[in-house]
């Protein structure tokens, strides 16, 4: 089994709902353990796109899965909800990013791991470090020493109503 770290992401819709259905939807996946998510936050949107804020949340699985099959996987769970890819850093019913796969290190465009923006992005960070004190991207380091170095004022913690 492989520990690999999921980012999820919604603004379109009922984003909380989105996100706790696709949790659920990991945790029925046959292959797949669900061992720990994080809270609920909310970020604003990146890249300069006019849209919703919004909710995001990390899950750490464990996985029998190869990567392609996994990412097969989050892309499927992102179909049942109508993700569509329109525009660049658009808005989104459904976003899942594979963070990383255990401490694999690829540069295949199909699948880059560890995620090639995940260093740069509170909103993966701050919810990731709340569930795994300890969390290391690799190539990258110490998760809560990327988070010194990044402004993370604009990523918080939703109530859980």
């Amino acid at each position: 089994m492989i520990e690999a770290v999921i980012s999820l992401g919604a603004n379109l819709g009922d984003a909380r709902g989105t996100i706790r259905g696709a949790i659920q939807a990991l945790a029925q996946t046959t292959g797949i353990c669900l061992k720990a998510v994080s809270g609920l936050y909310g970020t604003a949107p990146v890249g300069g796109v006019e849209q919703p804020d919004f909710v995001n949340a990390i899950a750490i699985v464990e996985t029998a899965l190869d990567p392609q099959e996994l990412l097969g996987v989050l892309q499927s769970i992102e179909l049942r909800w109508h993700r569509t890819r329109q525009v660049r850093w658009g808005p989104r019913t459904l976003d899942l990013d594979m963070v990383t796969y255990g401490a694999l290190v690829s540069d295949d465009p199909a699948l880059t791991l560890p995620h090639p923006r995940a260093h740069e992005r509170a909103f993966v960070l701050v919810p990731w470090l709340e569930i795994d004190p300890r969390a290391q991207l690799p190539g990258w380091g110490a998760v809560a020493h990327l988070l010194d170095e990044l402004s993370h004022e604009g990523v918080t913690m939703l109530p859980n109503p």
